[in-house]
């Protein structure tokens, strides 16, 4: 009978977080004890994810949200280095800190023109 509770991580994942974790300098462990608590929150947090996505499967209607949109709502990428770019040139433009029109639309082109 296994009495093991269903969201306990596997051994591999256990050693694999225990052997990544660093070994902070005269911190008393502090430093890996905080990495170790952060990325075992964000292993659950994945774990409970995964289930989630496994739910959804099994629904049988069509309404049902995808997959791929719950992961991305729930795990949203942080904004591309083009997007915080074009953002901090509209804060510089309304900030009162001006850059001349042909300075904003050089930049703002040559932003537009890069991949995300």
């Amino acid at each position: 009978m296994n009495t093991e509770h269903p969201i306990t991580p596997s051994p591999e994942l256990v050693t694999s977080l225990r052997n990544s974790a660093p070994h902070g300098i005269r911190d008393a462990g502090v430093t890996r004890e905080l990495w170790l608590i952060n990325h075992a929150y964000a292993a659950g947090a994945d774990q409970e994810l995964e289930a989630c996505c496994t739910v959804l499967d099994g629904l049988a209607y069509e309404e049902a949200i995808g997959r791929d949109q719950l992961r991305a709502a729930r795990r949203p990428k942080p904004p591309s280095l083009k997007e915080r770019s074009l953002h901090l040139l509209k804060t510089y433009n309304t900030s009162g800190v001006m850059l001349t029109a042909d300075q904003a639309d050089t930049i703002r082109h040559a932003l537009e023109a890069l991949d995300d």
